[in-house]
């Protein structure tokens, strides 16, 4: 089937969401939850397959592999959402006008929803609950890396779907070409907003070659700044989970800034990072200070390209600066917006990091590693937007809506 096709099977499908009720909605998700662990040998072996073709080294691997846990924390996210309010048919405002008309400000889904995205399948099930949650259609064009993955993924929810009677033209799975990229990006009239996952990239090519709306899930260039005032015992937790915890997400540590009147805490704030061979990339003071404090072969002089980068692996730079300001000012100049933090028992310095830092998630005292749509409570997450319009920081429920004014009225015509 041609892709065009398959958009107006979509566009077509989508309508009939409105008829779906929220308990209709929530049994299904919950179905789909308990059907996902059910199907887990048959989808682990078919990402099996995907993982035969990409290097191990490669920083997207560990974002595609799929595990058996993963799996039951996937199932767990869906069932999180299943249990979390509708978004759809809020009143938002409600007025009265002088000639009697009841005008309302109503949540409403925006109806398809297209998303590229790269080597995480368990996007598939994220995008798809929350789609249906929201009350909106979705278009998936995955990467090739993931192909297998995906579709058995797509099958197992189409499965649910038809167990419930419900159109399985609402989520459709476009092929991994980059014909079919180019259709999508181009669908007016049949998709209503694209939303990329991926690196800089793939975000990059999207924003420059789309005709219709997009929100940016951009790439994660997280910074921890360790301040003057800074706790050395929280600061080496947080910097461990934030850089080891899991080191190709987005929401992961990639430059530890520190004020230099704490050089001489910086071997204990990396003491737990050698147990995870985390390659340290330090500018000429605190190379000096990790020398014969830190494993040789993990501590390399830091140039030009150690900052702003996003690792996506078991590596991080260090940044020394000499005032809180001039924290700020390096934080501002690489930054991606999406997270950063401090570490401070100064509630003087906190407050101006709060106010300052421009991120669409700012921590105090507390790792990076919560930049999470299930962390925040939010269920799930369609992506970690970090742009300014309409959606930032981790997107769910909420942000997949848009809204319309229903007018009500008893024969009034306008003078």
């Amino acid at each position: 089937m041609k892709v065009k096709e398959q958009l107006e099977l979509t566009l077509k499908a989508s309508r009939s969401l409105a008829l779906l009720s929220e308990a209709k909605i929530n049994d299904l998700l919950l179905d789909l939850a308990d059907a996902a662990v059910e199907h887990t040998e048959a989808i682990l072996v078919e990402n099996q397959k995907d993982l035969a073709r990409m290097d191990p080294a490669d920083p997207k691997f560990d974002r595609l592999k799929l595990t058996s846990e993963r799996i039951e924390s996937i199932a767990a996210d869906i069932r999180n959402v299943a249990n979390l309010p509708t978004p759809l048919n809020r009143v938002l405002s409600e007025t009265t006008r002088p000639n009697g008309m009841l005008i309302k400000k109503v949540t409403v889904a925006f109806g398809v929803i297209g998303i590229i995205y790269e080597a995480r399948p368990n996007v598939t099930f994220d995008v798809f609950s929350l789609c249906l949650k929201s009350g909106n259609a979705c278009v998936l064009k995955g990467g090739s890396d993931a192909i297998d993955s995906n579709t058995v993924i797509v099958k197992v929810i189409h499965q649910v779907l038809e167990k419930h009677g419900v159109d399985q033209d609402i989520l459709t799975l476009l092929p991994a070409d980059r014909a079919a990229t180019a259709e999508i990006l181009n669908a007016r009239g049949y998709v209503d907003l694209i939303i990329p996952r991926g690196s800089q990239g793939l975000i990059n090519f999207v924003r420059e070659n789309a005709t219709i709306p997009v929100i940016e899930t951009g790439a994660g260039i997280c910074h921890t700044y360790f301040d003057e005032y800074g706790d050395a015992e929280k600061g080496q937790a947080i910097v461990e989970n934030a850089k080891t915890r899991r080191p190709s997400v987005c929401n992961a540590l990639d430059c530890l800034v520190l004020h230099e009147k704490r050089l001489s805490d910086l071997a204990q704030l990396c003491a737990d990072l050698p147990k995870s061979d985390v390659v340290i990339h330090a500018d000429e003071q605190s190379y000096a200070m990790l020398e014969g404090n830190y494993p040789a072969n993990l501590l390399k002089k830091a140039n030009k390209e150690s900052f702003g980068t996003e690792f996506l692996g078991y590596e991080m730079s260090v940044k020394t600066v000499p005032t809180f300001f001039e924290a700020l000012d390096h934080i501002a100049a690489y930054s991606s917006k999406h997270s950063e933090a401090i570490i401070s028992e100064n509630d003087e310095c906190l407050d101006l990091f709060r106010k300052m830092v421009d991120a669409s998630s700012v921590y105090c005292n507390v790792s990076t590693a919560f930049t999470d749509g299930a962390q925040f409570g939010l269920g799930a997450e369609i992506g970690i937007s970090t742009q300014k319009l309409h959606a930032r920081g981790p997107m769910a429920l909420e942000e997949l809506t848009s809204y319309k004014y229903i007018i009500e009225g008893d024969g009034q015509v306008r003078p």
